[in-house]
C-alpha cells in the first residue's frame, strides 16, 4: 500500500514539473509590446512634456517617459526613439534640437 502511495505521489510531481516547464515556455505576451530599433522623428514636444507632434503627418504620439524630454517642452527636436504605432507611444532614447524650418526654406 505504501508503494502505491509513493508511485501516485512521485507520478503528480512529475505531471506537475512538466505542466510548470509548459507554461514558461510558451508564456511570450512581453514580445508583442516590443518595438523594433529605434528611429528618428521629427517634431515638436508638447508645453507640458507629455506628448509629441509629428511633423510628417501630424500625428500625437504619447511620450511613455516624459523624464526624457525634460526642458525640451515646447522644443521642435528629432527624437530617437522606440515608436509603437498600436498604442500611439513613443519611448524616447535621446533627442537633440531640430533645425528650424524657416531657416532651411531660404
Amino acid at each position: 500500500m505504501k508503494k502505491l502511495l509513493v508511485v501516485c505521489f512521485a507520478m503528480c510531481m512529475l505531471a506537475s514539473v512538466a505542466a510548470v516547464s509548459q507554461d514558461s515556455m510558451g508564456n511570450d505576451s512581453m514580445k508583442s509590446d516590443k518595438a523594433a530599433a529605434p528611429i528618428n522623428v521629427v517634431g515638436k514636444i508638447s508645453a507640458d512634456g507629455t506628448t509629441f507632434v509629428g511633423d510628417k503627418d501630424g500625428k500625437t504620439w504619447t511620450i511613455v517617459n516624459p523624464d526624457a524630454v525634460k526642458g525640451h517642452e515646447g522644443h521642435h527636436v528629432v527624437l530617437n526613439a522606440h515608436v509603437y504605432p498600436d498604442k500611439m507611444q513613443v519611448h524616447v532614447m535621446s533627442l537633440k534640437m531640430a533645425k528650424d524650418k524657416s531657416m532651411s526654406n531660404m
